[in-house]
């Protein structure tokens, strides 16, 4: 069984925000603790897992998404990287339909290998601003709204792009919120540095400290920034320590986010469900010993830069 670790907003390796992705030949997933453990064991924010469905449905591939502690129902990074992986390979092509915990979900990749993922539209419910939240954050906060249940945090508008940055968080506390997470935004600095908001989001809930690049989280920060900036397309950075950059575009009810993604390792998972590895007793679980990491690709330019990215 093939396993790939793939670095999704962005164009070169070991930069965005890594998942990994597991395609499964059968027509249905193994067991949850399986998949729960692989997921632990690859101990990234997100692992993907989809299996192919039959012709003429509403929907081609089945995707689910586990964090190292937890199944989550949104991930746009682990979407945009299974759409990477599918392409890449030849097994799809043009348009690709997820059926997901959140409905079905298209991707689409151009022709530049940028992939436009469309996605619902968070809705967002202004509310008082939870005692531990403040008191984790350290910064003053101007404003919070709950994300919905598809995303599950809370958005927080922080007085300026200064403050996101200087950010450093008391997890233990900032656990103790409930939901997915926080995520904390605000307005660019310079509004010619090629991207229109800043955001970082902490997930301690689900086992993720903080996400690189989280694709879901702009569902609710597309509508919130839209409404403040009165434009539809927008480019966001998120600023951890591995950033990327997330085009949005508001169209209602719906999301179009879009990046590209480079897969860094290809091997292969040994320890499958069921009767045990290949090549060994059942239970014993051997070490995957091919994997290789392909070349940084050539004549990118700024590869990690928003007008790369679509």
């Amino acid at each position: 069984m093939r396993i790939r670790i793939v670095d999704a907003f962005s164009e070169r390796p070991f930069a965005g925000n890594p998942a990994g992705v597991v395609l499964l030949d059968s027509g249905a997933f193994p067991d949850t603790a399986w998949l729960q453990r692989v997921a632990t064991e690859v101990n990234l924010s997100e692992t993907a897992f989809a299996h192919p469905l039959p012709a003429g449905g509403d929907a081609d591939w089945a995707l689910r998404w586990l964090t190292p502690a937890a199944e989550v129902n949104m991930c746009g990074h682990a979407t945009l990287a299974t759409a990477h992986v599918l392409h890449t390979t030849g097994t799809a092509t043009g348009t690709v339909r997820f059926r997901t915990r959140s409905g079905v979900l298209t991707t689409t990749a151009d022709d530049r290998g940028a992939i436009t993922m469309d996605f619902p539209t968070a809705p967002l419910t202004p509310v008082e601003v939870p005692p531990v939240v403040a008191g984790a954050l350290g910064a003053e906060i101007r404003s919070a709204h709950d994300t919905g249940p598809d995303v599950g945090d809370l958005l927080v508008e922080l007085a300026d792009e200064k403050s996101v940055r200087a950010l450093a968080p008391d997890l233990k506390v900032l656990a103790g919120h409930g939901g997915r997470g926080v995520i904390a935004t605000a307005r660019a600095e310079n509004p010619d540095g090629g991207y229109d908001f800043i955001s970082r989001c902490f997930f301690p809930n689900v086992g993720i400290d903080e996400d690189p690049v989280t694709g879901s989280a702009h569902t609710a920060l597309a509508p919130f920034w839209s409404a403040r900036l009165d434009r539809a397309a927008l480019v966001g950075l998120q600023g951890a320590a591995r950033t990327g950059f997330v085009r949005t575009e508001l169209r209602g009810d719906r999301t179009l986010l879009t990046g590209s993604a480079v897969t860094v390792i290809d091997g292969e998972l040994l320890a499958t469900d069921g009767a045990g590895p290949p090549g060994g007793a059942p239970g014993e679980a051997r070490q995957a010993p091919r994997c290789h990491a392909p070349p940084p690709p050539h004549g990118v330019g700024s590869p990690n830069h928003p007008a790369n990215s679509a």
